[in-house]
């Protein structure tokens, strides 16, 4: 398993309980990083999961699992102050900690951290079929497996626009955390930072928040398409569509179908805020408008036309933004020192996935109802994709609320595929010179 995200812990979670210690013993889960963390350059203070904690990792696939976030709370000693809190919706700092306890919890999956997975290459067969992956890692050793899980999230989004401007004065949403003090740095002496953030939804407005205390003294601007900040639809009837129960409906529609539901259901997701923190962001500027204090900005019907590095007036460099604005066409600039984006994700498969499908020479990425790739026919190999597959199973695809029964449907077809093969046949070996002769793409 590549990431040891809330995907991947629920997968292992699924794995400790299906009632088979030998294949849970021998499943992995890959982390580049040496901890486990949650959304980590967006652990803010005041941040908060817009998912019931009943959809953790386990709850909905199984209530009585001693890995619940409940278990969790009680375990550390919190539940009561929990509780107190009269909430389904945690801070993102708690459920990260969650995670952590989850994946020093487990008995038999083993987590790696620290270690990067690179190549990722198909071992074939006589026949040409595939029997597993060799994942070359970071360090130099390379995994082989039977079984490949890939869940280690989208790519960034970085629109071209922003192509040209130098790395360090361009920060996406998911490198927020860790980057921020440096691009504060990159202030003129004596002046704030003067940040620009484009995008309109959660994370652009978390990131938007954030650096006000982040860049003290700085008032940021936020540029976006849209007319305005927008709240997501989160009414009941809308609700149910996250139902674990919804995918099977949404697997069975046809693909103009699928389309549509998607564009429908476009603002229960993205392009829209938490009702709470479109409060909060309200009531600053109104704080600041009255206090007479300096006014952040948020401009909506705008999109960025082009970017550019220019001498600043006090000596160094600054960016400068062509910003049009939609309603009247006209262009003007925006001078900053850096641009935050909270731009999304790219929407095609991840990087890693679409390097490897290249190698096996996969016309197309199909993905069936346990999410698992079609590698051809008498496959014994399988390659499992957690959290892209909204196209062919829904939205709640890349959100929490569908991980504990998405790990029931990948556990048992991976233990069913197992046991449909157990009586014999070419398998993955795992000894290095086997390893090494299988390790080429078929005629």
């Amino acid at each position: 398993m590549i990431g040891a995200g809330p995907s991947n812990l629920a997968l292992a979670v699924a794995l400790e309980e299906c009632g088979s210690p030998e294949v849970a013993g021998r499943a992995l889960i890959i982390e580049q990083h040496e901890d486990v963390k949650w959304q980590r350059n967006l652990l803010l203070p005041w941040a908060r999961s817009q998912v019931s904690y009943v959809k953790d990792l386990v709850t909905l696939r199984n209530p009585r699992s001693r890995f619940s976030f409940l278990n969790f709370l009680h375990e550390r000693g919190e539940l009561d102050e929990f509780v107190n809190l009269s909430t389904f919706n945690p801070f993102r700092w708690q459920l990260s900690a969650y995670q952590q306890w989850v994946a020093d919890s487990l008995e038999h999956v083993q987590v790696r951290y620290g270690a990067r997975a690179g190549d990722i290459l198909p071992i074939y067969g006589e026949d040409s079929t595939v029997l597993g992956f060799a994942v070359s890692l970071s360090n130099g050793d390379t995994v082989i497996c039977r079984d490949l899980i890939i869940g280690a999230g989208r790519d960034a989004s970085v629109p071209p626009v922003f192509a040209g401007l130098p790395a360090e004065r361009v920060v996406h949403s998911s490198q927020y955390g860790s980057r921020v003090a440096a691009v504060n740095a990159l202030a003129q002496p004596g002046r704030p930072l003067r940040p620009v953030v484009v995008g309109g939804a959660q994370s652009a407005a978390e990131v938007f928040m954030a650096l006000h205390q982040d860049a003290p003294g700085s008032s940021p601007m936020m540029l976006m398409r849209s007319i305005g900040l927008k709240d997501y639809q989160t009414s009941k009837f809308v609700n149910a569509l996250f139902f674990p129960s919804f995918v099977d409906e949404f697997y069975a529609m046809s693909e103009p179908t699928r389309v549509k539901v998607l564009e429908e259901m476009r603002l229960t997701n993205y392009a829209g805020l938490a009702a709470p923190f479109l409060d909060e962001l309200y009531t600053m500027i109104y704080r600041q408008k009255m206090l007479g204090q300096p006014v952040s900005a948020i401009r909506g019907l705008t999109e960025i036309v082009g970017a550019r590095m220019e001498p600043a007036a006090g000596g160094g460099e600054e960016v400068v933004l062509d910003v049009r604005d939609l309603r009247t066409d006209r262009v003007e600039p925006v001078r900053c020192d850096a641009v935050f984006l909270g731009t999304g994700y790219d929407q095609r498969m991840p990087a890693m996935v679409r390097r490897l499908t290249e190698a096996m020479k996969l016309p197309e990425v199909s993905v069936n109802r346990s999410y698992r790739v079609d590698l051809g026919e008498g496959a014994r190999g399988g390659l499992y994709l957690q959290g892209v597959n909204e196209a062919t199973h829904g939205i709640s695809d890349s959100l929490i609320s569908v991980l504990a029964h998405r790990s029931a449907h990948i556990v048992g077809d991976v233990l069913q595929r197992r046991a449909d093969t157990e009586a014999g046949g070419a398998d993955v070996d795992t000894s290095s010179a086997a390893t090494r002769a299988q390790l080429a793409v078929p005629a």
